[in-house]
């Protein structure tokens, strides 16, 4: 039987985490080159073919796909006992890689940051802010951020927020000028600044209810944003309307700068959890930062 050899496996799984050799070479400290005959020599060995090569792109075949999920995990968990012998008694060393929405980022990621580094200032974190859904296991992440909605079913969940409604607001200013629209089908007669998904191109057809009843309004307008932060700041501009999270904006509406519209018709939606696989709970550096959340913010609901 044959056995892969553990640094060519580490540069297999490097590559795999960033579908790139160059992008292995970078997180290793090695050339480029010096990536692409590890993985000759893995394949050689194993006589199997662990990645799909293009011009322009690198992804794990069948069988390189089945490596990352059995053997990425173990890596993980061995490199962190090697890290770990040089922890002091008590003291836990390691890392922590999380997958975040933007729109969590203020509610969620910067409230911990802070405690949790004070408190476990030998653990290394690394925040990555993107929109798509990733493959945490086959990225190589350790834990994610999302609404209830986007979290597959067979993932461990820990509620991180109390449920909230996402709201559609404007300036004064914009509203004495364009009127308020009291129904949802009035918002195609607004200027509504848009939402395109950057994973498909589509654009976001804002989700509103009252009652049972569901719309699902295609709303246009001459401005167009891929993040939620700049279409806020447009809207603060008084360039048209928005729709965004009530806890992103409820400050601006205590202050008067926007008015939310159509109240009656905002749904409500669980909240932000933080979700990883369950073989993951044996990262002490994990279960630490579920820990400081839990504290920091369930506690404070």
């Amino acid at each position: 039987m044959q056995t892969a050899p553990l640094p060519q496996l580490q540069v297999f799984l490097a590559v795999a985490r960033h579908r790139s050799f160059s992008g292995a070479a970078r997180e290793l400290g090695v050339s480029t080159s010096a990536v692409s005959q590890a993985i000759k020599q893995l394949e050689s060995q194993l006589r199997v073919v662990l990645l799909n090569r293009t011009t322009r792109s690198v992804s794990p075949t069948e069988a390189g796909q089945r490596l990352v999920e059995s053997a990425g995990p173990a890596m993980k968990q061995t490199l962190e006992a090697l890290t770990m012998v040089s922890a002091k008694p008590g003291e836990v060393v390691g890392r922590v890689k999380i997958s975040v929405g933007r729109s969590a980022v203020p509610l969620v990621i910067a409230p911990v940051i802070p405690t949790f580094r004070a408190r476990h200032p030998r653990i290394e974190v690394e925040i990555v802010v993107e929109e798509r859904l990733v493959d945490i296991v086959g990225e190589g992440y350790d834990a994610g951020v999302r609404l209830a909605e986007s979290i597959e079913r067979d993932m461990v969940q820990v509620r991180l927020t109390s449920a909230f409604r996402f709201v559609i607001v404007g300036t004064p200013e914009y509203l004495a000028k364009h009127g308020t629209p009291r129904k949802p089908e009035d918002l195609l007669e607004h200027e509504c600044i848009a939402f395109r998904f950057a994973t498909t191109g589509t654009l976001y057809a804002w989700e509103l209810e009252r009652g049972r009843r569901h719309w699902r309004v295609p709303v246009r307008g001459r401005l167009i944003a891929n993040e939620p932060q700049l279409a806020l700041a447009f809207a603060e501009q008084g360039l048209g309307l928005t729709y965004a999270s009530e806890p992103a904006v409820a400050e601006k509406v205590r202050a008067g700068r926007l008015k939310i519209v159509l109240d009656a018709y905002a749904p409500t939606v669980p909240g932000y959890f933080l979700y990883y696989p369950s073989r993951a709970q044996s990262s002490p550096a994990l279960r630490l930062f579920v820990d400081v959340a839990k504290e920091l913010l369930v506690s404070r609901r």
